[in-house]
Parts: structure tokens; sequence; C-alpha cells
């Protein structure tokens, strides 16, 4: 039987099972690197497949590596990527319990090809903590994808596109101090640390005219005083900042920064400016894996892909500045968007489960494309130096 047949023969014996880790996952919401019961149901899962499973990989406690293959052939090591960590309030509003259920269904597959005579091996890697703490970057500071040849994942969205715009990221938090007094009697005395908060969020808001139609900045007021007959001594701003490429993002950074100084300055406050979390990177999409993705789900049914979209921000950019990498989206159905409670209960739907394994076996045939042809491979590799300058 040929490889690509064996592979979807395995993701479909393993249907029921495969839908039934993700409700698993989708029932325990887990923030990020709190997901114990979701990875130990993913791991326990792919070591009773036949995985070799290191846990609390590169020292986080809620990331695994699972293995497939036989080095003495060797081969290159083909990578797929699941997440499952949740967001605060909502659970699965961005589908992760989906991506986790299909980086799985695609490993059974590749594993199938492999246990058949196809030379190579697969990854299975578990990586944590993606909506807000990084996990992949951690990772990768960590060595946790040395030995990987490429890496792909994919997400569940309202519609499927392959070459999206996901933006580098860094979060700014800026904290205005200034002196408290009696708002009646002796405001005179105080300096208002949110006038100076108000002041850089009005400045950011100017500066917009200015901005690229790739640029986003968005800041919500984290602190702004304690009561209203006291001038406010501390005010917090938390900002998002996004851009296309890093040195597009330094200079947004650079334009925002000059806001918070200027704001402090004409408020006769002082300004400390802490960078949060981990920054992501683009998403450098390889285009040869890119074509060979889009090549194997039209050929399983899939017929509505957009050539492109609009997207966020996501760590696994910072996976494709160290090995060639997709992240395609697909359409789970429903009207529904990201981050939204109604998305929340489409990720759990039949259909949604449908179209997941769907995704699986086209990262599972993509996979095997390269472990049979090399040359692809080659070509594939010889893009992402290319494109790696291209930052």
């Amino acid at each position: 039987m040929e490889y690509k047949s064996i592979a979807s023969e395995v993701i479909r014996k393993n249907k029921e099972e495969l839908k039934e880790l993700s409700r698993e996952i989708w029932n325990n919401p887990e923030l990020n690197f709190k997901e114990y019961k979701s990875s130990s149901t993913i791991m326990n899962y792919l070591e009773e497949k036949g995985f070799t499973v290191t846990r609390g990989y590169c020292g986080l406690e809620t990331a695994f590596k699972a293995e497939y293959g036989n080095k003495e052939r060797g081969g290159p090591n083909v990578c797929v990527i699941c997440e499952y960590d949740a967001l605060p309030g909502i659970g699965h509003a961005c589908g992760h319990n989906l991506i986790a259920e299909a980086g799985v269904g695609a490993g059974l597959g590749v594993q199938g090809a492999i246990a058949a005579g196809l030379k190579g091996h697969v990854t299975v890697m578990g990586t944590p903590a993606e909506e807000g703490g990084g996990g992949k970057v951690l990772m990768i500071e960590r060595g946790g994808f040395t030995g990987v040849d490429l890496a792909m994942m994919v997400h569940p969205a309202p519609y499927t596109s392959i070459h999206n715009e996901y933006l580098c990221i860094t979060r700014l938090l800026v904290t205005f101090k200034g002196k408290a007094a009696h708002a009646a009697a002796f405001p005179w005395e105080g300096v208002n640390a949110l006038d100076g908060a108000v002041a850089a969020y009005t400045a950011v808001s100017l500066a917009r005219q200015q901005f690229k139609p790739t640029w986003r900045v968005h800041g919500i007021f984290a602190e702004g005083g304690v009561k209203p007959n006291i001038i406010p001594e501390r005010a917090v701003l938390d900002y998002y900042i996004r851009a296309p490429t890093r040195s597009e993002l330094a200079v947004v950074k650079d334009k925002m920064i000059a806001c918070f100084k200027g704001a402090a300055a004409g408020t006769g406050c002082e300004v400390s400016i802490e960078k949060k979390d981990q920054d992501y990177e683009n998403v450098l999409t390889n285009k040869v894996l890119a074509d060979l993705f889009t090549d194997n789900i039209l050929a399983l049914g899939v017929t509505d892909i957009r050539p492109s979209g609009p997207a966020g921000s996501t760590d696994m950019g910072n996976v494709t500045h160290v090995v060639p990498g997709i992240h395609p989206k697909y359409a789970i159905g429903g009207g529904e968007v990201n981050h939204s409670p109604g998305f929340t209960a489409v990720a759990n739907s039949d259909s949604s489960h449908d179209t997941t394994l769907i995704m699986s076996e086209g990262m599972a045939h993509t996979c095997i494309d390269i472990l049979t042809n090399n040359e692809l491979l080659v070509r594939a590799k010889e893009e992402f130096e290319r494109d790696k300058d291209l930052k």
C-alpha cells in the first residue's frame, strides 16, 4: 500500500480516539504553563501508541517530545507541533484542543508509514503556553528543536488559508510614578501619574495617523489610581506592539517609547518601561512546504482556500526562524471568530473534529512527501536560508 494511503488509514482508524483526546482537553481548559492534565493526556496516548516520550522537555513541566523511527536507518526528522493551552474565562476559544488533535493524528499517520518501511523519523512536539507565555521560544533557547529538519502545525479559524501574515510582537508594561496628594485640598502638591498615562495613551493614538497599515498597537490602563480624592501616585499601561518584521517592530517600538517619555516629561512624572513575556517573530511560511500542503489538502477534498489572510502573532513564528515551517489556518465553520465564546463551542463540534482530521492527513502526507523525496527537503532548506534574511 502507498505510504500516504497507509497514513490516512491509520488516522481514520483512530478517529474516535483522537476526537476523545481532543474533547478531554476541551473539557479541562488549562492556562499557560499549567496544562498538566492536557499534556499528560497526550503523552500517555502517544506512549500507548509506541512513541518514545520525553516528559518535562527543555525543563518545562508541560512540554514534551514524542519520537518514532529507527535512528540506524537514518532519514530526515519531520516535526508536527501540538498546542493545548486555553484562554482565561473562555476556555479553548482558540481551538488548541484541535491543534493537539491534529498534531497527534499526523504523528500517528507518519508513524504508520515508517512502520511500513518508510525511511525517516517523526517527532510530535508538545509546546505549552502559546497564549502569552512563549513556550516555543523557551524551547528554542534550550535547544529543543535541534535535530529537527522541518516543523508544521495547523490552526483552526473562520477560514482556510495557507500563507498568513503573522506579525512580530513585543509587550511593554509602562509605569508612571507621580506623587500622591489630597485631590481637593492640596492638588498642587501632587504629581498625577494617571495624567502621564492618559497623555501617553493620547500621544500613541495620535501617532497612529503616521503608522503603516500593517503596524498594530493596542493597550489598556492596567492601573490608574485607587480613589478619586487621591492624586494617583502610580499608573500603568500595558501595550502590545506588532509589525510584519523585526526591523519594523523596532521602528514602532521607538515611536511608542518617545510617546511614553514625552508624556512623562510633560506631566512631571517618572516613567519606567519593562518588556514583558517573550517576543514572537513573524511566521516565515516556507513556500515549498506550503505548496505541498496545499496540494495534499486539495487532494483530500478541501476546496475553499484563501490565498492569504490577516493574523495575530504566534510563537510558531520563532520556530520558522530556526527550521523550515508552515502554520496554515483551516475553517471549522459556524461563522465564529477566534477568542470568542462562540468559537469555544464550535471547537468541540463534530464537524470541527472531522475537519481537523483532514488537516491531520494533510500534514502527514506533506511529511511523507519530504521523507520520500530528499530533493524537496533540500529546496525547502534553501528557501529557508533565503527567507531568514527578510527580518
